[in-house]
């Protein structure tokens, strides 16, 4: 069954992105990415469709939310590129922090969101401790205020945040 599914949301992008054309190369590339990736996408067989669909629309609603902060974040970035005052606040650096995501996808998503984000980039992942190189204090400020990370628990985690 869940061959089947990542097969049938993987010809759907195809037939999106490529419009009306190249569609029995689309079913090949895809039976065959199907094949071998069903089980890193659902490795985690016992949620149930219900818990799916709304892991879904929390991402989907996950994604309005770091589209703000990547401007947020890109806006910053072109203050300390083009002005004076920037040029003088910009301070390179790696920060540490322990996250509290248990599973390896949910440390995927959180260290994908980070590296979006202009001027921050997710250098090392050991067990439960991020190093993440920032562009300046404020920066740092954002990342370890934890938005980042709650925002990605609440996708795919919401039990973790139950027991903070």
């Amino acid at each position: 069954m869940y061959p089947l599914v990542v097969f049938l949301l993987l010809f759907l992008n195809w037939v999106v992105l490529s419009g009306n054309t190249h569609h029995g190369l689309g079913v090949v590339s895809c039976l065959i990415v199907a094949y071998l990736s069903h089980d890193l996408l659902y490795h985690d067989r016992t949620k149930g469709l219900k818990a799916r669909l709304l892991e879904a629309w929390a991402f989907i609603r996950y994604l309005p939310w770091i589209t703000w902060e990547v401007v947020k974040a890109n806006l910053h970035v072109f203050k300390l590129a083009m002005t004076q005052k920037g040029f003088e606040e910009m301070s390179p650096r790696v920060v540490t922090f322990e996250t509290y995501l248990k599973t390896d996808f949910a440390k995927f998503v959180l260290a994908n969101s980070i590296t979006l984000t202009p001027g921050t980039i997710t250098m090392l992942i050991r067990g439960e401790v991020f190093h993440v190189h920032t562009m300046s204090q404020f920066l740092e400020d954002d990342l370890l205020t934890g938005a980042i990370e709650r925002k990605v628990a609440e996708v795919f985690e919401p039990e973790v945040l139950k027991k903070k």
